[in-house]
Parts: C-alpha cells; structure tokens; sequence
C-alpha cells in the first residue's frame, strides 16, 4: 500500500477536490484507490461530507471517514463542544491499515499541517506512517508565508512534502498569483506539481475525471 496524506496551507484551499484530482490521476493510471478522511467537521450525520463529493467527482468506492463533528472547529475542539470522544492516533491508524488493499491511499486532513484532529495532528500521523504530505496551496497574496511555514514544519520534522498544489488557479490571475506561482517554488524548495482550475469541484465525474490528469505536472506521480 502506497499513502499520501493531503493537507494545505490553511482551510478552504481546495483540498478536497485535489484529493479527488490526484485519485483521478491515479485512476487513469490503471491504479486502485481508497480515501480516508479522519475527522469531518461542519456537517451533520445526515449530510454529505467531504467523502462524498470525492465519491461524486471521481466514482471512488473505498472510503473511511472516522469520526465526524457538527460544528465547523477543528476536530478537537468541536469533538469537545459535542460532548463526543476526540479521534485518537491509534484508532486513525487502524482505519487507515483496514485500506491496505488498494494501490494508493489519500489521507486528507482538516485545515491546516498542525490543526488538532484530536490527540494528533496530520503531521503526527505521516511521522508513524512514514508517508509524504501534499500541500494544497492558494494562489494569491499571503500565500508565500503561509506555504514557506508549512514546508519548514515538514523538513523540521523529517516528513517528506510530495509537491505544492494551487488548489484554485483563477480564470484571470491577477499580478500576485502569476508571481506565486514562479515564487513558490523558489521560496520553499519544494516542486509546485499541480494547479486545480477555480470551479472544477462542480463538474460531473466525466468531465472532471477526463480533465484532471491534466492539471499536473506530467513527470509527477501520487506513487513517487
């Protein structure tokens, strides 16, 4: 089993349809696919989470989401607002081993590298699986800061970053997005490997399916 854990910058950067874009991609390779999703926040037992649209853009059938919580918190804190039990590492390990079958799992977290999912953090979780993290990443200003702090939490922590991915590239960049985009790379040391088009999350599998394999870099793979 190959896992890649997918985390960003900050919330609301796109991580979950890159997570969807990079099952695509590994789908077209001919590969077998699981995702877990540790904790989702902000939504109620009733209503589709983050899985779900991974499942509607990509067809993927393997999913495990550990824990959810009503609020839109940091697992932690909305596990203790819930009155409900926090995820643990332990159990969030064994979640993801009972994927073991597939060619490749996505582990997408909440928020940003050092958000609390509970008693660990996804930085936590890809020192004891000894995997690589994906960093989704926002076009515009403050980015810079923002991803250049992430990659030196990784390094510091001996955890390998696979790539940088803009998770939403704008129809019409503005000056500091086209700057990024050269800029991100340089300031990190770290390959920008992909760049999601803004509103690519509402098309079909399809069209979505078809599309994203296109949207990186042709010599990266979620296997390397």
């Amino acid at each position: 089993m190959s896992v890649l854990l997918v985390t960003g910058t900050s919330t609301e950067v796109g991580k979950t349809v890159v997570t969807a874009a990079v099952a695509a991609l590994a789908m077209a390779e001919g590969r077998s696919v699981a995702v877990c999703k540790p904790g989702q926040t902000g939504v109620s037992l009733t209503e589709p989470g983050d899985l779900a649209e991974i499942e509607r853009l990509t067809g993927v059938t393997r999913t495990v989401e550990l824990a959810r919580f009503p609020e839109p918190l940091a697992p932690d804190t909305a596990a203790r607002r819930a009155g409900l039990p926090e995820l643990t590492l332990d159990e969030t390990l064994s979640g993801i081993a009972e994927l073991a079958d597939a060619d490749l799992t996505l582990v997408e977290g909440a928020g940003g590298l050092l958000v609390r999912l509970g008693d660990f953090t996804l930085l936590d979780l890809a020192q004891k699986l000894d995997a690589p993290v994906l960093l989704v990443t926002a076009a515009g200003l403050g980015t810079l800061n923002h991803t250049e702090l992430t990659t030196r939490a990784l390094q510091s922590a001996r955890v390998r970053c696979a790539g940088l991915v803009i998770g939403s590239w704008p129809a019409e960049p503005d000056l500091a997005a086209e700057c990024n985009r050269v800029d991100l790379p340089r300031v990190t040391g770290v390959d920008l490997v992909g760049s999601i088009p803004a509103g690519t999350g509402t098309w079909d599998r399809d069209r979505f399916t078809a599309a994203a394999p296109t949207w990186f870099t042709p010599t990266w793979s979620p296997f390397t």
